[in-house]
């Protein structure tokens, strides 16, 4: 049966590659960029099937307003993609603070409000799924992505509290976990700091020196990817996280064992901390 998405970020990298997907199974989508040149191609080829709004997540008045209109056009929509966001590359002490704050306004406070923005049309029709754009960096982390990281990690925060308000609604979560894909995420979608000759020889530095000589796997298939979040929307209940990518699964893997061994080792400790049996009256 077909479905309606809608989709932040579509002018490229995984909102570009499900919007593709979806148009040509004969989903209808609602996208957002930031400029409406980018869609043109799609929108000659689908018609009514597409519809793109001119989107900054940045603006919560232009979120409401673009989110609004979106449940108006189409009249129901099954899946909100939380897609658009950007990577800061640099040391904390390396990032400006106007970086700073426009990385966490668009990668948190952007997603946050989409789906605050959703949420009252989703229950108002009995619910619906919510797909997070989140990343392995969501559960990993790596010198020189500190502020990055921060994002990711907040979002699967506030994802976990927000699923379990509004499950009695029948709204479900996936936090989708990607690792490097061929898209053009750290040619296009990455901002930099001003790296400071102090950190040269420091895992930030090393870091930033493996990065450009292209060390790092990428191996990662956006529309494999893509695919595997459309099929997600088919499980129930909806899986809580999407993992992709080989990468992803064993940097992931890898931090959840060796965080789950440090909690084991530390137990006598937490346990003593309570207080003693005879004074809990």
């Amino acid at each position: 049966m077909a479905k309606t998405w809608f989709i932040t970020g579509t002018s490229s990298g995984f909102g570009r590659a499900l919007a593709e997907l979806l148009l040509a199974r004969g989903d209808r989508v609602a996208g957002t960029v930031r400029k409406t040149a980018s869609m043109d191609d799609l929108k000659a080829k689908y018609g009514d099937q597409l519809m793109v709004h001119t989107l900054d997540v940045t603006d919560t008045d232009g979120v409401r307003e673009v989110v609004r209109a979106a449940f108006e056009q189409f009249d129901h929509i099954d899946v909100v993609v939380n897609n658009a966001g950007y990577g800061l590359s640099g040391a904390a002490e390396e990032v400006t603070d106007k970086q700073i704050r426009q990385q966490i306004d668009t990668n948190l406070i952007g997603s946050i409000q989409v789906i605050r923005a959703a949420l009252p049309f989703l229950r108002a029709q009995g619910g619906g799924r919510i797909i997070q754009l989140a990343s392995m960096g969501g559960q990993t982390a790596y010198p020189n992505l500190s502020l990055y990281h921060a994002t990711k990690w907040a979002i699967e925060g506030f994802v976990e509290a927000v699923a379990q308000e509004v499950a009695p609604f029948g709204i479900e979560f996936t936090i989708v976990e990607p690792g490097v894909a061929r898209t053009n995420f750290y040619a296009g979608s990455m901002a930099s700091g001003a790296a400071m000759a102090i950190y040269e020889d420091t895992p930030a530095g090393a870091f930033r020196r493996a990065a450009a000589e292209g060390l790092f796997p990428n191996n990662g298939d956006p529309v494999k990817m893509a695919n595997a979040m459309v099929d997600s929307v088919y499980t129930n209940p909806a899986p809580r996280r999407l993992t992709l990518g080989s990468d992803a699964y064993h940097a992931v893997r890898e931090a959840l064992v060796g965080r789950l061994s440090a909690l084991d080792a530390q137990k006598a400790i937490a346990l003593s901390t309570d207080v003693e049996p005879e004074l809990q009256s």
